[in-house]
């Protein structure tokens, strides 16, 4: 079979975690390895798909994570397997833009859809479901539910009927209906009555599914067939959901029972249920060596701190205290998180988009201090690699170098620094930083201007092949 990873998902849920251009799916905060990380891993160790075999569609602003989280991995895909949107419009656009590509690359093929943002048991029964699920694409649009643990109000739930079996072996269920997120009782109601919860992972035959899109979403078929470029095709598709556009208009939906552990991690409180707990129930994430949690007479806490955090007599919180951001809410109340992000995003605040370290395909940058007039920032540079050529209208900068060695343009001058020189480049003057050295170049930029924001960038080169 072959693989479509869907990596496109912003992760508003879990602001200050995760931001516009640092995803859940990047972020690691369960261990060393991203969600993303882990759903390539687990295609490529049940031998689902070669890595040739396996696609991504995601957001073109997170191209280099994609391309660092599997170079990270030991791996390159082929160029064109990785599809960058040049907007969002939901996971229907995004799916069939990548089922097309399949079919272009493969003939007709069968299809694995995956989310890269969830936590999932790879065990012989997920091995076993998929298997299933691929008999049965040839004639059916598939879907995997999860057997619920217990009500749940999150998720949406898929109302099994007729068996569909091969000889004596049952492989799955059709589809009888597609239910909304529950409230508490209704959701008791489901799962006493074998309701499943819906997963958001597919299985498809590429030419079953293009047939069906064909009857039941013309709009996105249509987009795609008659654009002459990708970006004319998003702009004519509707914004709609794989759920709503096809899959409870099909009569060819089936499900496919996966009895393992499944966590989408759409919440704090998902991701409080996943991690280790202490002998009062706290689940703690420190984000460094200098960071430490001391709980006094706490309990059932979710603290991820970036620094020294005590807590005295409190209970059921969720703390999560990033370099730039600390938010706190009761457990059972994160799903509101996302009200808080949209307000920052009404208001255009950068921290809706970006941490204080924000990742570029050349390295990464750290503000360490910022006023109307000033921002200091720390640059870490990857060997080899260098920034753009370009220039800014707006401020001037001063580098610093405080470990390796920089390569400098400035104007008509090249120059080497090494640690304790520095350089100045006004403003209006094209410049470059690159790192020529085997050790990581850092370097600290001081702006001083009437205007600091990162779109005040004009590039002349580049080697990433950003505008």
């Amino acid at each position: 079979m072959k693989t479509l990873i869907l990596a496109g998902g912003k992760g508003t849920r879990l602001w200050p975690l995760s931001r516009e251009l640092m995803p859940k799916q990047f972020v690691r905060f369960l261990d060393d390895r991203s969600l993303f990380q882990r759903t390539v891993e687990r295609v490529l160790n049940l031998g689902f798909s070669k890595p040739d075999e396996i696609f991504v569609v995601t957001n073109k602003a997170y191209k280099f994570r994609v391309l660092d989280d599997i170079r990270e991995l030991g791996l390159e895909l082929p160029k064109g397997n990785i599809l960058l949107e040049p907007e969002g419009k939901n996971t229907l656009p995004a799916i069939y833009w990548g089922i097309k590509q399949v079919e272009e690359t493969f003939g007709d093929s069968i299809v694995a859809v995956l989310p890269s943002d969830h936590l999932i048991e790879a065990n012989e029964a997920y091995e076993r479901a998929f298997r299933n699920a691929e008999r049965l694409a040839r004639g059916h649009l598939v879907t995997f539910g999860v057997k619920p643990t217990r009500p749940h109000t999150g998720y949406g739930y898929i109302k099994p009927g007729e068996a569909l079996r091969e000889g004596d072996e049952l492989l799955g269920y059709r589809v009888d209906e597609f239910k909304e997120k529950p409230d508490f009782e209704t959701a008791k109601r489901y799962v006493e009555n074998g309701y499943y919860w819906n997963s958001g992972m597919f299985m498809f035959d590429t030419e079953v599914f293009i047939e069906e899109i064909h009857r039941h979403a013309p709009d996105v078929y249509e987009a795609f067939e008659n654009a002459e470029s990708v970006d004319e095709a998003y702009r004519a598709a509707p914004d709609i959901s794989i759920d709503y556009g096809i899959m409870e208009k099909t009569d060819k939906a089936a499900v496919v029972p996966l009895n393992v552990y499944w966590n989408d991690l759409g919440s704090f409180d998902a991701i409080y249920e996943v991690m280790g707990k202490d002998e009062s129930g706290n689940a703690v994430k420190i984000g460094s060596k200098k960071s430490e949690y001391i709980p006094l007479n706490s309990r059932n806490n979710l603290v991820m701190t970036e620094r020294l955090t005590a807590t005295v007599g409190v209970e059921d919180l969720i703390i999560i205290d990033t370099d730039d951001a600390l938010l706190i809410a009761h457990r059972g109340e994160s799903q509101r998180v996302k009200e808080v992000y949209r307000l920052l995003k009404e208001r255009g605040d950068e921290r809706v988009f970006v941490h204080r370290t924000a990742y570029r395909p050349w390295g990464s940058y750290t503000v360490l201090e910022e006023n109307e007039r000033y921002k200091i920032k720390r640059l870490t540079v990857l060997p080899g690699k260098k920034l753009s050529l370009q220039m800014h209208y707006h401020r001037s900068e001063h580098w610093v170098v405080v470990r390796g060695t920089a390569k400098v343009t400035v104007g008509d001058r090249k120059i080497l620094l090494r640690p304790g020189e520095s350089t100045f480049i006004p403003a209006g003057v094209k410049h470059r930083l690159e790192n020529p050295g085997k050790v990581v170049l850092e370097v600290i930029e001081t702006q001083i201007g009437e205007y600091l924001g990162e779109d005040d960038i004009v590039r002349f080169e580049d080697d990433f092949g950003r505008e």
